[in-house]
């Protein structure tokens, strides 16, 4: 027997595959910096954990597909906000961001059409491309830069008639950055031109740094038919493991298709929607204290990492990620050499190797990324020990 294509080809998380290594050395009493995973340390707020405690229904029965009105409602309204005009109509939950990822792909491409994706990006977008047969072309983006868009032309010498979409996950996963009105407007332009559709991941909008003003993709007027926008709570409310997101759409057509996906895998977990709606009433004043530590967190992180020698970092505008350019010829052997080789008073980091958020083979070999989702202290910690583990490595096998 022979599996199918996409069981052959579909890329292992660069997140999670270097878990056994860690396993290995948790066993050996090795305490890990997990700084390779994006799951915060932020409590996740009381009204979420009570919702979920309080949940005191006879029976755990089927919800509706498209999600419960009321959550609906709520995400309309926490756009509205924003002033970006939603109803209860335009949204659709789903199993977390990924599914809604995992939905647009599929409604607005077919098999071995593609999507254009600036790289590096969210890693499990290649595993979404294998899963939907799609094929995403990449856009190169460069450390160097701090991973801006091109000129417009460089976009547009991507699009074929085989262009189906282009994809702006901003603030960014893996880099941090978060795209200017400026750069956006270059890709609106395309999308309006040749009649693409535009997916926005905006699952890190309330995390915006130094001031900064997060502009979606939904506030762009002239192409609203063409947007579809992954939105989701795992990262705005510290709760990842509840699994909610959402699927956005003010175009009906596109709408009901997201809609029959949904119908298809039923529906999306009911007491974890009742949290979503409770952490969504906690109003916008949650934010501010959430945002300023995660930017005293980037400060930190990008404090330490600059100041080694030969690393290539930019400060990030959002997010709660760093994507860092390294004196070193492979991160991966390197990242796997910290977890079995390397430790400081039985102390040691893991990161995440930069080829898995690229298509492009070959990319990324001298980067990671890292997610600064530990407390101040143990920040500190942790970028002293990885500080101590880069300089041994490069003295010692890459010498």
């Amino acid at each position: 027997m022979e599996l199918s294509h996409r069981g052959r080809t579909i890329q292992a998380s660069p997140i999670r595959k270097l878990k056994p290594y860690a396993d290995q050395a948790l066993a050996k009493g090795i305490h890990i910096y997990f700084l390779n995973i994006g799951d915060p340390d932020i409590p996740t707020p009381q009204p979420i954990l009570d919702a979920v405690r309080g949940y005191d229904e006879k029976i755990l029965a089927y919800g509706p597909a498209q999600g419960f009105l009321e959550l609906r409602q709520a995400i309309a309204q926490y756009f509205n906000s924003y002033k970006i005009p939603l109803n209860s109509e335009n949204v659709i939950i789903t199993c977390g961001g990924s599914e809604a990822i995992l939905f647009a792909f599929c409604v607005v491409a077919d098999p071995g059409d593609e999507i254009i994706i600036p790289e590096p990006f969210y890693t499990n977008y290649n595993g979404y491309a294998s899963t939907s047969c799609i094929n995403i072309v990449p856009l190169t983006l460069h450390a160097e830069d701090g991973y801006r868009l091109p000129p417009k032309g460089v976009i547009e010498a991507k699009i074929t008639p085989k262009t189906r979409a282009i994809v702006l996950c901003s603030p960014n996963n893996p880099t941090g950055s978060v795209y200017t009105p400026e750069e956006m407007e270059r890709v609106v332009a395309l999308v309006r031109k040749h009649d693409l559709f535009l997916i926005g991941d905006e699952v890190y909008k309330e995390f915006i740094y130094d001031g900064g003003r997060h502009k979606s993709v939904l506030e762009f007027e002239e192409i609203k038919d063409n947007v579809i926008v992954v939105d989701s709570i795992s990262k705005r409310f510290s709760c990842c493991g509840a699994r909610i997101g959402a699927a956005i759409s003010r175009n009906e057509t596109v709408y009901q298709a997201l809609l029959r996906f949904a119908q298809a895998r039923l529906c999306p977990p009911t007491i974890e929607q009742k949290a979503a709606l409770a952490a969504y009433k906690m109003g916008m004043g949650y934010f501010e204290p959430v945002r300023l530590e995660y930017q005293r967190r980037r400060d930190i992180l990008y404090e330490g990492l600059s100041a080694i020698p030969g690393v290539v970092v930019h400060k990030p505008q959002g997010a709660f990620y760093m994507s860092v350019k390294l004196p070193i010829h492979d991160t991966e052997r390197f990242a796997v050499w910290m977890l079995t080789d390397f430790e400081v008073n039985k102390e040691t980091v893991m990161v995440a190797p930069g080829p898995g958020f690229y298509s492009t083979p070959g990319k990324g070999k001298d980067e990671i990324r890292i997610a600064y989702v530990l407390n101040e202290k143990d920040l500190k910690r942790a970028v002293e020990i990885f500080k101590a583990g880069l300089e041994k490595y490069k003295s010692t096998v890459e010498k």
